[in-house]
């Protein structure tokens, strides 16, 4: 039968900012998304055993991170700062929750 699940689906609504931390999450776990979210519900905690292809995408990650501030900070000094407030508190938002998830 097309179109048929052999079991049931599990859906709920959650805010962009929870969305964005559970993200966060999943990736530095380096788990399937299906695999994260079953494990949280099932064990109420994901422990997450580092694999070498995982730290590497954190490194990268953590990498990005540093000369993305980098380039704010030179941007910040000079006279005519191109960032704004609100680029600032995304991005700020958007680390702490990779930091977290890292952490």
């Amino acid at each position: 039968m097309s179109g048929t699940h052999k079991y049931p689906t599990i859906s709920f609504r959650i805010s962009p900012r929870e969305r964005e931390e559970i993200e966060a999450k999943i990736f530095a776990s380096g788990m399937k998304k299906k695999d994260y979210f079953v494990r949280s519900c099932i064990y109420n905690r994901v422990c997450v055993v580092g694999k070498k292809e995982t730290v590497y995408q954190i490194v990268e990650k953590l990498q990005e991170m540093q000369s993305r501030m980098e380039e704010l900070a030179e941007q910040i000094k000079g006279e005519k700062p191109e960032v704004t407030t609100e680029e600032i508190r995304e991005l700020q938002t958007t680390y702490e929750d990779m930091l977290k998830a890292i952490l």
